[in-house]
């Protein structure tokens, strides 16, 4: 397994965030790349998360997860994946809401933050079948079940 280093920044505090370690864990686990990294995750409140959409989404309000993968210049290399910008409250109204254990969902939003920093996308049903199908492996992998048994349709960034 390549190595990923996972920078967490925490600008909101809340129940049931887990903890770095769990971060971390989904995080490397989700990483597909051969080349070492770095990602920052950065667990936000809604005011956070909804100027964040609005800038870079054209979207209006808060939403469970935002990647921004790094593009580095020509010429440039870094071993930076990107970020992920994680809102706990948004994340918590969703297990909810889907009748979820946080922690499931938690796991679900990083890995689906991870796997879109490296490419991987849902805009078109080819792709989000490819992409749902490795999430669902992944969070096997990692003890969870698949998140989309019980939904018809899933609304991440």
């Amino acid at each position: 397994m390549t190595e990923l280093l996972v920078d967490i920044q925490r600008v909101h505090e809340g129940p049931g965030i887990p903890d770095d370690d769990a971060l971390s864990r989904w995080a490397i686990a989700a990483w597909r790349q051969a080349q070492a990294s770095e990602v920052t995750l950065r667990v936000v409140g809604r005011e956070e998360s909804a100027e964040l959409n609005g800038q870079y989404r054209h979207k209006s309000g808060p939403t469970n997860v935002l990647s921004f993968p790094f593009e580095a210049p020509a010429g440039i290399t870094v071993p930076l994946a990107g970020d992920l910008v994680i809102c706990a409250p948004v994340v918590a109204a969703e297990a909810l809401k889907q009748e979820k254990t946080l922690t499931a969902h938690w796991a679900h939003m990083v890995i689906h933050g991870m796997l879109h920093l490296q490419g991987y996308d849902h805009l078109n049903d080819d792709d989000a079948a490819i992409m749902e199908s490795l999430e669902v492996q992944l969070l096997d992998e990692l003890g969870f079940g698949s998140p989309y048994e019980s939904e018809e349709t899933e609304q991440d960034s």
